[in-house]
């Protein structure tokens, strides 16, 4: 499971100012289940994604993944954590000079996986995100949901049993969109935990699923319907 409990939690704007975004939440999300995040562009949606990869800590209380709560993670502890957790991202942060292949593999050479696990894993990552057949193209050959599926096919490489996705559909046009949040909702499917923040409520309503809000610097959670 992933506990938020009693979080404060802020971060330091562009302009250096230290803002407040979460007061004293709590909230839970179960193993296996699918919830989005949502709240307008600086809320602090992917502040709190980044507390459950253990990249930002909050001010008050604490967060927990599994076993790992972030009042007790050593600094020791804290790639371990992230093998158990698939973050995806927006902005692709591929490797340019790198093949689909490598861009998913070098992920797990830094885990310290042999070369035939590597291989094994990387093939079956691109063949879970259909893409397998491009695997030898760099990221200036791909189409950006082509792109996104890398990203995706990186973050599940290690079978996280929670996939965390930070705005994954913000750079692609609708239709294409639509198409990587289907891939994401099959993940959820096949049994991964999947919470991902957006702002896009058409992919809400047309994947519904349980819907947090950031508002007022608290977590409430809303009827998609109504959004």
């Amino acid at each position: 499971m992933i506990h938020f409990r009693n979080i404060t939690a802020s971060y330091t704007a562009p302009n250096g100012e230290r803002r407040v975004v979460v007061e004293e939440v709590s909230f839970d999300i179960e193993r296996a289940e699918m919830a989005y995040l949502i709240g307008p562009t600086g809320s602090g949606k992917s502040t709190l994604l980044r507390m459950l990869y253990m990249d930002h800590f909050p001010d008050k209380g604490a967060t927990q993944v599994g076993d790992y709560r972030s009042d007790q993670i050593s600094d020791s502890e804290i790639p371990y954590l992230r093998r158990e957790v698939g973050v995806v991202f927006q902005d692709f942060q591929l490797l340019p000079d790198r093949s689909a292949f490598d861009n998913v593999a070098f992920a797990l050479y830094a885990t310290g996986k042999r070369k035939k696990e590597v291989r094994k894993r990387t093939i079956k990552a691109l063949t879970r995100v259909g893409l397998n057949h491009k695997r030898t193209q760099f990221p200036h050959e791909l189409s950006g949901g082509e792109q996104q599926r890398v990203v995706i096919a990186r973050a599940i490489a290690n079978d996280p049993w929670v996939l965390l996705a930070d705005e994954p559909t913000g750079n692609l046009d609708p239709a294409v969109a639509s198409d990587i949040q289907g891939l994401l909702v099959d993940l959820h499917h096949q049994g991964m935990t999947l919470l991902m923040a957006t702002h896009d409520y058409r992919l809400v309503k047309e994947y519904p699923a349980r819907t947090l809000a950031i508002m007022n610097r608290q977590v409430v959670e809303v009827d998609p319907d109504t959004l």
